[in-house]
């Protein structure tokens, strides 16, 4: 799929969902800073994927910049599922072939989760009204689940699974360099610094995230209290609310508009070559 004339569309679209993802990463970020300083008496928007979305949108551009942003959130979601399949035949061991399609396929997952909410608000409701009902909407869905004979075990596997989630996301901020998919020879040694530092810190914010989000799930669960279910925004907030919280809240949203930053490294520089 990767050769000839089909392969130049598919390695085109890669690169727009890595930049998509990256815009993500950079306007969540933004808002979550914004939520730090309204502590001191600023207005704070919803610092989430909905917030996001109001972002996008709130510019002249209208709902262009969200139909863009679902066309690469979904190019993006096609990648991960591709290289699930793919390329974790390249891995040089068996764990790294099963780690290699557990990490692809939650990505393919969550991405893929995303792009139909965002592509919901682009045909039924104002993505402004989701941004504030966002929270309110996630204790519904948790509450829906509670109900279901199954629902309180499916609630604490889906905590699980985002905790193990983040977890993997700081396993790479130790393990990894952050230029393994990159084409060394187009990218300087002043730059390849920058992108580790940048994937680094990034990857540290994404697991602290990740585990917050999975461990308010699982006490939901344990509760069976879907009040205890928190979306991005309801973390953030409860980390403001905290001692030193607008602090730590600030030092969250820097790692994640890093890892924005570093997401547009790769869509720039990632080594999209057939058969890597």
């Amino acid at each position: 799929m990767a050769r000839g004339a089909s392969g130049i569309w598919l390695r085109a679209g890669s690169r727009f969902g890595l930049a998509c993802r990256g815009a993500v990463y950079l306007l969540v970020g933004y808002l979550a800073f914004r939520l730090a300083l309204a502590s001191h008496g600023r207005t704070g928007a919803p610092a989430s994927s909905a917030g996001a979305v109001q972002a996008a949108v709130a510019g002249a551009g209208g709902r262009i910049p969200l139909v863009l942003l679902v066309t690469g959130l979904a190019a993006y979601a096609l990648t991960q599922l591709l290289e699930a399949v793919f390329r974790a035949a390249h891995a040089t061991s068996t764990i790294g072939t099963w780690r290699q399609r557990a990490v692809s396929s939650w990505g393919f997952l969550l991405y893929s989760a995303f792009c139909l909410s965002t592509a919901r608000l682009l045909v039924e409701t104002p993505a402004k009204q989701t941004a504030q009902s966002e929270q309110r909407q996630d204790t519904e869905m948790a509450a829906d689940l509670l109900r279901m004979g199954w629902g309180k075990a499916l609630l604490a596997v889906a905590g699980i699974l985002v905790v193990a989630g983040g977890l993997e996301a700081g396993r790479r901020a130790v393990r990894l360099d952050f230029r393994e998919r990159f084409t060394a020879e187009h990218i300087s040694r002043a730059l390849a610094m920058v992108t580790r530092a940048l994937g680094a810190f990034g990857s540290v914010a994404r697991a602290v995230v990740f585990v917050l989000t999975g461990v308010f799930l699982i006490k939901a669960a344990v509760l069976s209290s879907a009040d205890q279910a928190k979306g991005l925004d309801a973390i953030f907030r409860s980390v403001a609310g905290a001692q030193y919280g607008p602090w730590l809240l600030a030092l969250l949203a820097s790692g994640l508009f890093c890892y924005g930053l570093y997401c547009l490294l790769e869509a720039r520089y990632r080594d999209l070559t057939p058969g890597q």
